[in-house]
């Protein structure tokens, strides 16, 4: 008895907490899913912290840091990797890459990426794991609402604030560590040198990761992330999601009553309404209710209704990874089937390895030199006193490697003269590294005929560059 008023006291407090507009007050639970997360978060977050400090090594006049985004040079590095504004299809392919991957992600098992290893979930678990090391855990901290504060509970709630706001700055700081020399940086705010630009941003993305994970928290999952509504539209029933088989559960009774009622022959179900599935949901839902699209699949109801099972004797799986066809398969007796592989699961997959392949050669296939010709639009041509055309272009050559390049210009397709505007007829031009050179030239042909013509740029080493574009008439 004292139990189930416990029971009903929690769920009338954390009525009051919702209707007060107050964030959802989950409590902590134990299982593996449980664990798994906690190790999920250990990765990430250690990825995150560690990643810009870890040197690559790319030679002369380089930056040494691993993974930086150098937006003030153009330039994007990730190890043996460098994406230049040129490559950026590349990013547009990886891009579409992760879409196609977390599609087929949610195909197989829904949110799961909301659950274990989106950002929010990460640094809301950690901030509720701070916030349960200095408030105590749910009941405690349910208790305290609408209660005076006292001395004791206001230190807590400075140590719970200050916590949270360090994690913040290390948030804010670590991320502005990937546009930037990382150990620079640091140095920088440790001897109070750094710019006004650094510190604002710093303070934006510390504010940010303050606000979200302290206080909107499932605010974020359920009304600010557009995924739960992209989801909803790409709802697959053989995708394995949390659900509760009610077939097996319903009605809902005392462990004391079903016991009663087995005994007189009488059917009972598993679910003792204990409420610990909804106590332990970051989200705040009752997923004994049905499928719900704020539902971000992160198992904890599922380490609850376990833990109750074990101890009522019953066995686990009420609340389980299971495919909603399942569920209506079990309600009809019929034996469950697993579809994992079915042609909608297939199709992704083959989609997700063409595309890391596309990647992959486009990737391989780059060149550390590249052309690119563009013809003047007024005029496009210009007849001269002997009869003869002349057509003007812009052409750029970038230098992507590390040394500097030496290019003799050329064209083909046509019998015309090269020249180089300013230049000294078509000696070599020099390209510096990691740099390019625009010029002008122009093509002055006899014959007007409109036709194709190659530039064609010879490196001193033997390789060459090609570009195409129009000679005209007019």
């Amino acid at each position: 008895m004292a139990v189930t008023l416990e029971i009903d006291h929690a769920k009338a407090r954390a009525k009051a907490a919702a209707a007060a507009g107050l964030p959802v007050v989950p409590q902590a639970v134990q299982g593996p899913i449980r664990r798994n997360k906690w190790g999920i978060l250990l990765l990430t977050l250690s990825i995150y912290y560690v990643t810009p400090f870890i040197r690559w090594d790319r030679g002369p006049n380089a930056p040494d840091q691993a993974v930086l985004l150098d937006f003030a040079n153009g330039r994007l590095y990730a190890f043996f990797v460098e994406i230049w504004p040129q490559d950026l299809y590349l990013v547009t392919g990886l891009l579409v890459l992760a879409s196609t991957i977390l599609i087929l992600t949610n195909a197989l098992a829904g949110r799961l990426w909301c659950g274990f290893a989106c950002p929010q979930t990460v640094w809301t678990d950690l901030f509720l794991l701070v916030e349960r090391l200095t408030e105590g855990d749910r009941r405690q901290r349910l208790r305290n609402i609408g209660v005076p504060l006292t001395p004791k509970r206001a230190v807590r709630i400075v140590a719970k604030h200050a916590t949270w706001l360090l994690i913040s700055l290390a948030t804010g700081g670590t991320l502005i560590f990937y546009f930037t020399d990382a150990p620079g940086l640091l140095r920088g705010l440790g001897a109070g040198n750094f710019s006004a630009i650094a510190l604002t941003w710093i303070a934006v993305f510390t504010g940010t990761t303050y606000g979200l994970a302290g206080f909107a928290r499932e605010q974020v999952c359920t009304f600010m992330c557009p995924w739960p509504r992209l989801q909803g539209a790409i709802w697959d029933p053989e995708a394995y999601t949390v659900n509760y088989r009610d077939y097996r559960g319903e009605q809902r009774t005392s462990a004391k009553k079903a016991a009663e009622l087995r005994l007189r022959g009488e059917a009972a179900g598993d679910c003792v309404d204990c409420g610990q599935c909804v106590a332990v949901c970051p989200i705040g839902i009752d997923i004994r209710e049905g499928p719900n699209f704020a539902c971000i699949n992160c198992g904890l109801c599922v380490d609850a209704c376990d833990g109750v099972m074990a101890k009522l004797g019953r066995p686990r799986g009420l609340i389980d990874y299971e495919s909603w066809a399942n569920i209506e398969r079990g309600r009809s007796k019929e034996s469950l089937r697993n579809r994992l592989l079915r042609p909608k699961t297939v199709g992704l997959a083959a989609a997700c390895l063409a595309l890391a392949g596309t990647i992959g050669v486009a990737f391989a296939m780059r060149t550390t030199a590249t052309l690119s010709v563009q013809h003047d639009r007024d005029p496009v041509a210009v007849r001269l006193s002997d009869g003869s055309l002349r057509n003007a272009y812009t052409v750029k050559l970038l230098n992507k490697s590390a040394s500097p390049h030496r290019y003799t210009l050329s064209v083909g397709g046509i019998d015309a003269r090269l020249s180089i505007v300013g230049g000294d007829g078509v000696a070599p031009i020099k390209v510096a590294a990691e740099s390019s050179e625009s010029l002008r030239v122009t093509l002055t042909a006899a014959d007007a005929e409109q036709k194709d013509v190659v530039f064609i740029a010879r490196d001193e080493t033997g390789s060459t560059l090609y570009a195409t574009d129009r000679f005209v008439e007019r």
